[in-house]
């Protein structure tokens, strides 16, 4: 089983791994795109009111564009452990026992703006690039991914459980994949997607799939390792579950 996590914007400081190793990324179809990509913000660094610009972001977040410059010299940590934020504060990887960590480096996998996909153990520096970014000079990340990742995905024997936002998902088709929507339910039994607690869910979805002893192997195994970490979680559709929650 391989599960898709979104990424998160925000990301941790430091680490205690080597620099950036491309060759040592799960995925290594997927380096010429990486390299060209990580250059390019480099590069992009160097003039600060427009990586500013071009990234999206706000004068006091200079230290993202100072990130990116130092790209291939900072010290890099399992991509597990570098993005934060709510789903990952769910998913809670520091509290994992060895045995449930490894199972998680097996089937955690997280969509990147910069690296396309990476498990959940490799090493990765911390970075600022959204999907829905555009590069000067490549384009749309849309544009530049779709093309060499979802090859890649394709090739995936495993059954994949797609927890990607929609700018990660536009970055590459998975067919056949589970998806998981959040929604509340109302007295009336009236269904509507939510965002607040969305994250938190499917991180808790996350950590159940990661941890649990018997990998699932179908869609009904997702909805069982669900149900034992005590998320009301349905099938909608034959690859579609709902992990439903009370208005």
């Amino acid at each position: 089983m391989l599960v898709l996590l979104p990424p998160s914007e925000t990301k941790a400081d430091g680490g205690d791994g080597r620099c950036l190793d491309l060759d040592a990324l799960s995925f290594p179809t997927l380096n010429p795109v990486r390299r060209k990509l990580a250059d390019a913000l480099v590069d992009l660094a160097q003039d600060v009111p427009a990586s500013l610009s071009a990234l999206g972001l706000s004068p006091r977040q200079v230290g993202e564009v100072e990130r990116n410059a130092r790209l291939w010299s900072s010290p890099t940590t399992p991509a597990l452990l570098r993005y934060t934020g709510v789903l990952y504060d769910a998913l809670d990887a520091p509290s994992l026992t060895g045995a449930q960590r490894e199972r998680a480096r097996e089937r955690l996998a997280v969509a990147s703006a910069l690296f396309g996909v990476v498990r959940a153990g490799d090493a990765i520096p911390a970075y600022r690039l959204s999907g829905g970014s555009t590069v000067p000079g490549l384009g749309s990340l849309r544009s530049v991914w779709r093309p060499v990742l979802e090859p890649v995905l394709a090739e995936v024997d495993d059954l994949v459980v797609d927890l990607r936002s929609g700018p990660y998902a536009a970055l590459a088709r998975v067919p056949g994949a589970i998806t998981v929507r959040v929604v509340t339910e109302d007295a009336h039994g009236r269904r509507k997607t939510v965002s607040h607690h969305n994250k938190a869910h499917k991180g808790r979805l996350a950590a159940a799939l990661a941890t649990t002893a018997s990998e699932p192997a179908d869609v009904d195994d997702v909805v069982a390792a669900a149900a034992a970490a005590g998320l009301r979680c349905e099938q909608t559709g034959k690859t579609a579950l709902e992990i439903v929650t009370e208005a």
